[in-house]
């Protein structure tokens, strides 16, 4: 049986633990930060500094934009999409495409279900 998981709104919103730079980036600084979660599948909070990179999924993610801005753009349709706080992005397992924060972004996340 999963644990049920209850995070205080003051834990998503508090200090997360440094995590080093995205790896990949190709521009700006994107220092990371994270708070996961004690799950089974891959969940937590994930913060990032302004910078871009090329991603891949290795399985699908859904998150919750908390705050912050950013640019998606879809490696196969070429369309960007500009994300920031309350918007919902589900990113399937083998999508491809660039991430650009244009400004400090943090989200909840939940992917390793596939």
């Amino acid at each position: 049986m999963r644990p049920y998981v209850h995070v205080p709104a003051a834990k998503i919103l508090g200090e997360l633990e440094p995590n080093g730079h995205r790896p990949g980036f190709d521009s700006g600084d994107p220092k990371t930060a994270i708070l996961r979660f004690d799950t089974e599948v891959k969940t937590g909070v994930w913060e990032c500094q302004p910078g871009g990179w090329q991603a891949t999924r290795e399985d699908t993610e859904v998150c919750y934009i908390v705050s912050g801005r950013a640019t998606i753009t879809d490696g196969e349709t070429g369309t960007s999409y500009e994300i920031s706080a309350g918007d919902v992005i589900v990113q399937p397992k083998g999508w491809s495409g660039r991430w650009e924060v244009t400004e400090t972004i943090r989200k909840v996340y939940c992917h390793g279900f596939d």
